[in-house]
């Protein structure tokens, strides 16, 4: 179910993507609210689903994973269990995204050295033929959804 946004929802969503440690009192003052209708606002993201959660950005490289790549998955058959299994043991697969086309996943996986990326690799070969991609840099990371642009009507 699609929620309707009013440019003052798009405007707390922009804050708490910025910065979701913000304090209501201040989120308000940036989108025009008091305190305590900016709380309400943002209880009623959060009920609704809109507002998932709330997570620290962490640089993989300070905390000894060097090494970030993407991994292609093309998973021959549908039993999809032993994938799920070894999401659940791999802390290193950052992220898993079910994709149409000539792969089934994309995986986002960060370790140590490259050897450490070589084993998680194998593990994953061992559930269908994999490619892999290292990254250079995130040019554009993650940024979450922004208002949408008011074209023409």
């Amino acid at each position: 179910m699609t929620e309707n946004l009013d440019a003052t929802d798009w405007a707390i969503l922009a804050e708490l993507q910025q910065d979701g440690r913000l304090p209501l009192a201040e989120l308000g003052r940036r989108v025009n609210l008091s305190a305590s209708a900016a709380t309400e606002r943002v209880r009623r993201l959060e009920t609704s689903g809109v507002i998932t959660g709330y997570r620290a950005e962490v640089d993989l490289a300070r905390t000894g994973y060097a090494v970030l790549a993407v991994v292609r998955l093309k998973y021959p058959g549908s039993r999809h269990e032993p994938l799920h299994r070894l999401l659940g043991e791999r802390a290193e697969i950052l992220e898993c995204l079910r994709v149409t086309g000539e792969d089934c996943y994309l995986l986002k996986v960060a370790a140590a050295t490259m050897g450490h990326l070589e084993g998680i690799v194998d593990e994953l070969a061992q559930l269908g033929s994999t490619t892999t991609s290292i990254v250079y840099r995130p040019t554009l990371p993650y940024r979450g959804p922004r208002r949408p642009a008011q074209g023409p009507a």
